[in-house]
């Protein structure tokens, strides 16, 4: 049991979006005037997916989640419950007792269309009703709109999976990323005299449009160097079909095997297609390079 006092934020945060940092800094906020601590209460899989029993795409895995929520708002405490049974047949009257209980929150931040409990009974204002019954704090906090759109994360999806990954960034306020350990590829790229890092994609995580994209990679120790980026099935050297992602690193010589990186989406340059030869990829990757260091010196 918890007994440090909590403002705790509820909801999935997938994206860890513009509308949800509305809500994190208030939670923040709050905590700093009732010396408490920032929490958010979220859970390690989407509610949905386990109530129909189909997979829903994500923006970010359950550790990205985290990690936005932590290093862009400075929340202290991520508390990712599992969504099982008992969770999902939870009373939402018990589910704020709960919170409480074993938590020790004092006060709940929630978005203005944040259902819970059983069936989705809670409601934003059974949640005001509630915390004033029992002497909890509590704030709604309203929609939020970007150029004229509602921010939420399922738009975001849409513009994650066609591509755009910088109107995505305007709706997330940070780039869309992914972080991942390095694995061995087929060192194709050593071969050509441009060697890649590569990574797998997290299960239920959606991939981007197969295609090219200036990125920016944060490293173990904390640094980072733009790199070039192809997401897809590497048509011109594989027939598996199998989705990978492999980064070109500008201004780096090292071997990040085995360790965790993080790939922020920058810009899309083009789709990804095959070549004739083996040259004619590195003649492209060159290419490619160049506008990446030309988006660089601009931004």
């Amino acid at each position: 049991m918890n007994h440090q006092p909590t403002v705790i934020a509820l909801g999935f945060f997938d994206g860890v979006h513009r509308g949800h940092g509305a809500l994190l800094r208030r939670t923040v906020e709050r905590a700093a005037q009732l010396g408490a601590a920032p929490a958010v209460f979220t859970f390690d899989r989407p509610p949905k997916e386990v109530v129909t029993g189909k997979p829903v795409p994500l923006i970010n895995s359950p550790e990205d989640r985290r990690e936005l929520i932590r290093r862009i708002y400075g929340i202290e405490q991520v508390i990712m419950a599992p969504f099982d049974r008992a969770m999902m047949t939870m009373n939402w009257q018990d589910f704020i007792t709960s919170l409480v209980e074993q938590y020790g929150a004092i006060h709940l931040v929630a978005g203005h269309d944040y259902h819970f409990g059983y069936k989705n009974e809670g409601t934003p204002e059974r949640l005001q009703q509630r915390c004033s019954q029992l002497g909890l704090g509590c704030d709604i906090i309203p929609k939020v709109e970007y150029d004229g759109i509602t921010v939420s994360s399922t738009y975001i999806r849409t513009l994650v999976e066609a591509g755009d990954v910088e109107r995505a960034a305007a709706f997330l306020d940070h780039p869309h990323c992914l972080t991942q350990t390095v694995t061995h590829g087929r060192r194709i790229g050593h071969t050509i005299g441009v060697p890649t890092i590569n990574f797998t994609l997290p299960p239920s995580v959606l991939v981007p449009n197969h295609g090219v994209y200036i990125t920016r990679v944060t490293l173990p120790d904390g640094t980072s160097c733009p790199g070039v980026t192809n997401v897809g099935v590497r048509p011109t050297v594989s027939d598996s079909g199998e989705v990978s992602v492999e980064t070109f690193l500008l201004d780096f010589d090292g071997d990040l095997y085995g360790q965790r990186i993080r790939l922020e989406f920058c810009r899309r340059l083009r789709n990804e297609r095959r070549f004739a030869s083996l040259e004619e990829l590195k003649d492209q990757i060159l290419r490619d390079i160049e506008d990446a260091q030309a988006y660089f010196s601009e931004n």
